[in-house]
């Protein structure tokens, strides 16, 4: 019996595309030189897909695929597939969280370690010699007394609260709505919470609400003397502002594992001293997105079997 068609619109890792392998003919969109002919080549028989939270599923793509049933997305960030499109069509889209909660969790608490204690900084005077012949690099800030405002407090924003705890840290948290039985105060006001705290971490979904809600407005409440922390999506951030902001001295400093145009950073960005840059590393250790892979190919060999799926978003 012929195996069902999949459209893999990204590369993944050898073990999860073998995976894939054993129920489904794969077929890889992002090798083809002319992706509209290779896509209506497969259209007519491809019922699944297999994508990544940066390349998603576009209207367009679901559009041209008239037997598609399900978009299986790798990462908890589903922002790239269409789902208005998706919920059109009836095709469901689901995506892996909850496996990568404990890494972006640690992630984020390195960054915010790395930016208060000046890690990088104390690393590279170290190697240029300069412990030696200038003496002591000199005092920092720490973690500990300090607030975090959490926007975003979903299950890695509540994981994150969980090791700033961890820190002797205060927790507060601002979104859409208060959350029951959540031990930690609430902010209908984002700007009122930055003026409130120390730390302002970003761990809230790309859509359309978000998009600029970290505003000049918020990052001049956190003021000259806080940090901002995004782990979330480039996009939630005011990036001009956030910029002009860190080169005046009216935010104190800024911890980011995502950009507006990833992979492109400014240079304006790039050359403070008072940031922590990573290339979108949140979830990247073996261990993590292995288990990412495996839950893409859970969820789509669920569906094959007519079984619920695992992580459905819709």
């Amino acid at each position: 019996m012929a195996k069902p068609d999949l459209l893999q619109v990204c590369s993944f890792a050898e073990p999860v595309e073998a995976a894939l392998a054993e129920d489904f003919t794969l077929h890889r969109y992002f090798e083809a030189d002319d992706k509209e002919a290779f896509l209506k080549k497969v259209a007519p028989t491809t019922r699944f897909i297999a994508t990544g939270g940066h390349h998603g599923a576009s209207r367009d793509m679901i559009a041209a695929l008239p037997n598609l049933e399900i978009i299986s997305s790798f990462g908890v960030g589903y922002d790239a597939v269409d789902v208005t499109a998706a919920k059109e069509h009836g095709v469901s889209v689901t995506n892996t969280p909850d496996v990568l909660n404990d890494c972006v969790a640690e992630t984020t608490l390195a960054l915010m370690l790395a930016l208060c204690h000046r890690v990088p900084q104390s690393d590279a005077y170290v190697r240029a010699g300069r412990w030696e012949s200038e003496g002591t690099f000199g005092l920092t800030d720490e973690l500990t007394g300090t607030r975090a405002g959490i926007l975003g407090l979903g299950r890695i924003g509540k994981t994150i609260a969980k090791l700033c705890q961890a820190f002797n840290m205060e927790v507060v948290y601002h979104g859409r709505n208060r959350q029951e039985h959540v031990p930690y105060p609430y902010y209908a006001d984002l700007a009122e919470m930055a003026k409130a705290v120390d730390w302002l971490i970003v761990i809230a979904p790309g859509t359309e609400e978000t998009k600029g809600i970290v505003s000049r407005k918020v990052m001049e409440a956190l003021g000259s003397k806080g940090k901002l922390v995004n782990m979330g999506r480039g996009s939630l951030v005011d990036e001009p502002a956030m910029i002009a902001l860190l080169e005046t001295g009216g935010l104190g400093g800024a911890a980011l594992d995502v950009f507006a145009k990833e992979p492109h950073v400014p240079e304006r960005l790039r050359a403070l001293q008072n940031v922590v840059l990573l290339p979108h590393q949140g979830s990247a250790t073996h261990k993590t997105r292995a288990a990412m892979g495996q839950l893409v190919v859970k969820n789509l060999k669920a569906h094959l079997r007519g079984e619920p799926l695992i992580s459905p978003v819709v």
